[in-house]
């Protein structure tokens, strides 16, 4: 029995006095001093001034040679007190490290590890000096290199890797490392997590809380168990209600004398909780649950306490047969929910400069955006708990995807292990976040069998006989790691892959009937106009994206030479990864708007056209959201919310937080209830075969093109309220501003539902007549060559706008807008009118500003409000297209 002086479990960070080198332990390199941990070779180099920044111009191309070395890092540190002594156990523990690394303690190897995702707890007991500092001694061999050691040593897989060179294939590395097509190719190194050395006669850990919940949602039956080591005698558990502080249940657990590794467990009903709801449905209620473990009932403090915060939710992810194939849309607590959101990729291209701050300006940016959820990417890492403690409190949802990305990945028995490992340890770090509802095995790596045609029958249902065939992971999508998240996180949902269907089709080509879709063939593919969105979704649109260039006091920032500012230049080219880039990018602007091609202008363009693409998508894929019962789309996210550095990429906001114009129109299409319209889009550079050219043709009768335009109003109305409400419809000429129809009603929002208020109307001109033929009278304007503003209104407040242009905006004329923006006297507001209608109003926007809404239209009877923080109102500059 331990004695009451038992030294309680003591954990000491082995943060500072850490100094690298360049070269193995052998190199006669000169240490110098690193940062603190956690760090990384790049940041160190960075520290010194031996390496320029990779951020900045070209010079992600002078620091590729630091991939290429072997890099060393060493700290020293004392002998913990107890050590040594009666039943005290001392571990070091290796929280992450990135990635082939050896560990060396007093000259002994301890460690080999090659799995970045993995925590590595290694005992010392024996191996530490006793009365003389200790040596730490961490190697790190390039990635790249071992990885292709792994490629050569596995000939019998067939490697196939999309984005990068094939040396990431069998690597357990955070894939973008290697560069992506919209990220640099920064294959860092180093202790990317904490170190700390342990020490302890009794040690509790893997806290863990389940529950189920009655069918009522008011009530639950909860098992909290947490494994205990060493000479524990009790362990005292608490849960607590973290916005009142009450406590809900309190037990204490006596540990079988007999036993030095056993659990702790207790069972208990919670007659009456609180629901965590996501962000728009009610309120996110908190809990915590902490374990306390005692050497004796005569401790008054304890040895060790862990707690963790939970929150009581039901998810479901629903696929039911229907009238368009099978459902995918989330239910949480018998609600379904609608998705609107954004993919998230790694913050930064170096991980240890992103904090706790960053990580919720980033959700808190997301919630502020009117999104549910972020889909956090398989090609990154599984990410740091603030993000989802972030995304807990604000009630974003998690889509996690384990870390396999666009490759056909190996599964001999070493790399099994080592997954299984990295699946276990993740899952049962993160599974008690309430906002993580979906866990999914990959991202597109079954289209790379679709693509290579590689061995798949899904009739075969045998996992081990998968193992033998050209496309063995396989094994781990549909077997290894549905098995970890039932057995680690029981109820959660998994999904093989994003994209995945049903496993006949796999959604290389889009099948819009089942499961979720990756919709490129807007910007990558056949690249069709983005008009056409509204047609090309399904039943979960989980990526699909447009360029854009972030604002102009991004591009400044990190293109340091004068002569460089321009669309087209070396260094602008070098900031975009995505092939292809320059051409589609252009062909989109073209195809929509007249060119302007200075740096301001053109950074214009690209950002009105991508918040177009994405209110084109965003209001036409809610709608199909429909009623109960009839759920078409049950969520978009795009293509992404982030950069990791500063580029011209599909994010929503740069890498300094800046949103672009996408982002407010992704907040204005995703408020709690909005008003929208669309005109049916006609393509004006195209025309499909048909039966007199009997191929395609560019001979478009042009005066079709606006002659007869159509539209659709509808409501969108995520409330669980049934709301009257009132529509008004105006019809202004783009040229001159004049009104010259308006229409006007009543009618329900249904709760949780789209409800369709005008349906295939042909828009009315003249005065008041209607274009019901091809032969109708011609009024003094073009037929058409209009704007159409929608208003919402609910209890005489307008709660929501919206507009439709015809298309393309590049065939109207927009001068002389009669533009005036002016601001209240604390400069805290900015106000937009205009006498004639204005297409994408945009201010530009800087790091520190924060702005309520932004690239957006006017009509000549509104005043634009905007608040501004971080700026004076009358700092702001501002564009508009045709300016």
């Amino acid at each position: 029995m331990a004695a009451k002086s038992s030294p309680p479990f003591i954990s000491t960070p082995l943060v500072s006095n850490w100094s690298f080198k360049q070269g193995d332990r052998s190199s006669t390199a000169e240490y110098r001093p690193s940062n603190d941990l956690p760090t990384e070779i790049h940041r160190d180099l960075l520290k010194h001034e031996s390496i320029k920044d990779p951020f900045e111009d070209l010079n992600e191309l002078s620091v590729r040679w630091v991939a290429d070395e072997t890099w060393t890092y060493c700290t020293t540190f004392n002998t913990p007190a107890g050590y040594g002594e009666r039943n005290v156990t001392t571990y070091l523990k290796f929280e992450g490290l990135d990635t082939f690394a050896t560990v060396w303690l007093n000259g002994e190897k301890i460690l080999a590890a090659d799995n970045m995702f993995v925590q590595y707890d290694v005992l010392v007991n024996g191996d530490l000096n006793a009365t003389r500092k200790n040596t730490l001694e961490i190697v790190f061999e390039p990635a790249r290199k071992k990885g292709l050691e792994l490629v050569e040593a596995h000939k019998e897989h067939r490697f196939i890797v999309h984005q990068t060179e094939i040396s990431r294939g069998p690597v357990r590395k955070a894939q973008y490392h290697w560069g992506w097509d919209w990220g640099p190719i920064l294959l860092t190194c180093g202790p990317w997590k904490p170190i700390s050395i342990e020490t302890y006669v009794g040690k509790i850990s893997d806290l863990s809380v389940t529950y189920e919940l009655g069918h009522d949602l008011k009530s639950a039956k909860i098992v909290a168990k947490v494994h205990c080591t060493g000479q524990l005698k009790i362990v005292h558990f608490v849960l607590t209600n973290k916005k009142t502080g009450k406590f809900e249940a309190e037990f204490y657990v006596n540990l079988d004398a007999g036993h030095t590794a056993q659990d702790a467990e207790v069972r208990f009903d919670l007659p009456e909780l609180e629901l965590w709801w996501p962000r728009g449905y009610g309120q996110q209620a908190l809990y915590s649950i902490s374990a306390e473990a005692y050497f004796s009932p005569e401790n008054s403090r304890p040895a060790q306490t862990l707690s963790k915060t939970v929150g009581f939710r039901r998810v479901e992810l629903v696929k039911e047969p229907d009238g368009h194939g099978t459902s995918f849309y989330f239910r949480i607590n018998n609600m379904d929910i609608f998705i609107g959101g954004s993919c998230w990729i790694p913050a930064d291209s170096f991980l240890t400069r992103v904090t706790s701050e960053p990580y919720r300006s980033w959700v808190q940016l997301a919630a502020e955006g009117n999104q549910t959820m972020l889909r956090v990417w398989g090609g990154g890492i599984y990410e740091a708990d603030a993000l989802y403690d972030a995304a807990d409190e604000m009630g974003i949802l998690i889509w996690q995807d384990f870390m396999f990305a666009c490759a056909n990945y190996p599964a001999y028995p070493e790399y099994l292990k080592s997954v299984e490992e990295e699946a276990r340890q993740n899952v049962r770090r993160l599974r008690h976040h309430p906002s993580l509802v979906i866990w999914a095995g990959n991202n597109e790596d079954y289209q790379i069998v679709e693509r290579y045609g590689l061995k798949y029958n899904v009739d075969d249902r045998d996992p081990q006989s998968w193992l033998k065939t050209n496309f063995p992971a396989r094994f781990i999508y549909e077997h290894l790691l549905p098995k970890v998240v039932e057995e680690e996180s029981t109820g959660t949902p998994y999904h093989p892959s994003s994209p995945f269907g049903d496993g006949k089709s796999t959604t290389l080509k889009v099948d819009p009937t089942i499961g979720d879709v990756h919709q490129w063939n807007v910007w990558h593919g056949t690249m069709e106009p983005y008009q056409r969105l509204p047609d090309m979704g399904g039943r979960f649109v989980s990526e699909f994206g447009m360029e854009a260039y972030p604002h102009v006091s991004t591009l400044q920032k990190r293109i340091t030479r004068e002569e460089e500012r321009y669309p087209g230049s070396m260094t602008m080219d070098f900031h975009n990864k995505a092939v292809g880039h320059e051409r589609r990018l252009i062909t989109y602007v073209a195809e929509n708007f007249r060119i302007r091609y200075d740096l301001v202008g053109f950074t214009h363009l690209t950002q009105v056209m991508q918040a177009d693409a994405m209110f084109w998508s965003y209001k036409a894929w809610r709608r199909q959201w429909g009623s109960p019962g009839d759920r078409k789309c049950g969520g978009v996210l795009v293509w992404q919310l982030n950069d990791c550095w500063p580029t011209v990429s599909w994010a929503i906001a740069d890498y300094h937080f800046v949103p672009k114009p996408a982002y407010y129109a992704i907040k204005r299409a995703m408020a709690p209830i909005t008003i929208n319209v669309q005109r049916k889009f006609k393509p004006w550079t195209m025309r499909p075969a048909d039966k007199l050219w009997q191929r395609d043709t560019g001979h478009v009768e042009m005066g079709d093109l606006w002659s007869r335009s159509e539209f659709d109003v509808w409501i969108a109305n995520s409330t669980t309220e049934r709301l009257g409400v009132a529509v008004k419809l105006a019809g202004y000429t783009v040229t001159e501003g004049e009104e010259i129809w308006n229409l006007s009603g009543e009618t329900w929002a249904e709760p949780n539902s789209t409800t369709v208020f005008l349906q295939d109307k042909v828009l009315p001109f003249g005065d008041g007549d209607e274009v019901d033929d091809t032969t109708a009278s011609q009024p003094a304007y073009t037929p058409g060559e209009f704007m159409v503003q929608a208003r919402l209104y609910i209890n005489g407040e307008c709660v929501s706008t919206d507009t439709a242009w015809p298309e393309p905006i590049k065939y109207l004329r927009f001068e002389d807008r009669g533009v005036e923006v002016s601001c209240n006297d604390d400069k805290s507001k900015v106000f937009v009118t205009a006498t004639r209608p204005v297409k994408g109003f945009v201010f530009s926007e800087k790091e520190g500003v924060k702005l309520s809404d932004n690239g957006f239209d006017v009509t000549p009877d509104e005043r634009k409000e905007v608040d501004v923080t971080g700026c004076a109102a009358d700092e702001l500059k501002w564009m508009y297209v045709g300016m």
